[in-house]
C-alpha cells in the first residue's frame, strides 16, 4: 500500500467461502480458536513464501469479531504476531449475545472449556507484544464490559497497552463529527508506529 506495507486477507476455517461444509462448520463449540491458529499459520507460510517481508513488525487488526480475532493471535500467536489492535471486540464469550454463542458454543454449564479458552481474556497474561485497543462505551452489539474486563485483566498482569474508549459510540464507532477520521488516524499513526514500512 502507500505505507510501504504488504496487506494479506486470510480466509481461515469457519470464514464463508467455497470450499466445503466441513471447512466451514469445524469451528462449531471452539470459536475463536481454529481461526487465529489458521491466521498464525498462514503468516509462517507467508515468511517463508516471501522472505522480504519482516516477520518482526508484524501486524493484525479487526472489529467485532475480526478484534476477537486479533487479541487471539497476539495473546495466542505472539511468536508470530508482533503487534495487535482490537476494535469493538469480544473479550469475554460469556459477555456477548447469547442467540450467537448458544447457536455455535452450546451453553456454557456445557462447553466450559470452550467458552473459557475462547474468550480471549484467559490469554490475556500472555501479552508480549504491542496492543492498542478501542471500543464505543455505547455499544449496542458487543457490550463495553468487554473492554473493561480485559482492561482489568491486562493491568492484573501488568500488561502494557493503549487503549481508547469513544464515548456513547455504537458498535459502528461512527456517530459525532470527526469520529471517524480520529479513529482511523489513531490507529493507522500506531501502525506506522509499531509495523515499521518497508521491506527487510
Amino acid at each position: 500500500n502507500e505505507l510501504g506495507a504488504v496487506v494479506i486477507s486470510i480466509d481461515n476455517r469457519g470464514t464463508r467461502v467455497p470450499r466445503g461444509r466441513d471447512f466451514r462448520k469445524c469451528i462449531y463449540r471452539q470459536i475463536g480458536l481454529l481461526a487465529a491458529d489458521d491466521q498464525a499459520a498462514a503468516a509462517k507460510k507467508i515468511f517463508t513464501m516471501y522472505p522480504f517481508i519482516d516477520a518482526a513488525h508484524t501486524g493484525i487488526w479487526g472489529w467485532s469479531g475480526g478484534g476477537q480475532m486479533s487479541l487471539h493471535c497476539i495473546f495466542r500467536h505472539g511468536d508470530v504476531f508482533k503487534s495487535a489492535i482490537a476494535i469493538a471486540f469480544v473479550a469475554h464469550q460469556a459477555l456477548y449475545d447469547n442467540i450467537y454463542q448458544e447457536r455455535y458454543m452450546g451453553l456454557p454449564n456445557d462447553n466450559v472449556e470452550g467458552y473459557r479458552e475462547g474468550s480471549p481474556i484467559t490469554h490475556a497474561k500472555k501479552l508480549n507484544g504491542n496492543l492498542m485497543i478501542m471500543h464505543g462505551t455505547g455499544d449496542d452489539n458487543v457490550h463495553y464490559s468487554n473492554a473493561e474486563v480485559l482492561l482489568n485483566e491486562l493491568i492484573k498482569y501488568n500488561k502494557q497497552f493503549q487503549f481508547m474508549a469513544y464515548p456513547n459510540r455504537t458498535h459502528s464507532i461512527s456517530e459525532g463529527e470527526g469520529t471517524f477520521k480520529h479513529l482511523t488516524t489513531l490507529y493507522t499513526n500506531y501502525l506506522r508506529a509499531h509495523c515499521a514500512p518497508g521491506a527487510r
